[in-house]
């Protein structure tokens, strides 16, 4: 699909079937967060796939905004691993593991499935519920699943700001 038009009928899916996703298919959303660009090319990011019955009810503890999704990634950042700059001490761990993130977003709609990314969770207790997330600060989970038949966009799907409020050429 062209890259515009991609963007422009993605939406936020917010009624997804637990039917199950093709391990290949996951696999190139995968790929597509392997290959975003981060700064310095460090990579500071996670992805983790949650799809057994007890991963999935133990997300569902952290957050009420499941969409009835058969697979969840949760999308966490690395501080340690992160380049900084130099001139603020910025971090960039986050930022990094955003933009990884927004491909598997972009990912996921290419490939027919729907997401939404959902920033609700109570992330401490998700990492209890998951050790190996513990050191990261996790940014995004995103149910999948391919959308049921009441996943439309919602009415503030395309109300955008004009190009001039949010654009200025110096």
């Amino acid at each position: 699909m062209e890259f515009n038009e991609l963007i422009r009928q993605r939406f936020s899916c917010r009624a997804l079937s637990d039917r199950e996703i093709p391990h290949d298919v996951l696999g190139r959303i995968f790929e597509a967060a392997r290959l975003a660009p981060t700064a310095v090319n460090k990579q500071p990011f996670k992805v983790w796939a949650v799809e057994s019955p007890e991963g999935r009810a133990k997300l569902a503890e952290t957050t009420k905004f499941t969409f009835s999704a058969g697979v969840f990634l949760v999308v966490g950042a690395k501080a340690d691993e992160a380049w900084v700059r130099q001139y603020d001490e910025r971090n960039f761990a986050d930022v990094d593991a955003a933009i990884a993130a927004t491909h598997i977003m972009l990912a996921i709609h290419n490939e027919g499935l729907g997401s939404t990314w959902v920033g609700h969770f109570d992330a401490a207790k998700l990492k209890e519920s998951f050790p190996q997330m513990t050191d990261y600060d996790l940014i995004a989970v995103f149910p999948v699943g391919y959308p049921a038949e009441n996943g439309t966009p919602s009415p503030r799907h395309t109300q955008r700001k004009p190009a001039v409020d949010i654009i200025e050429v110096l």
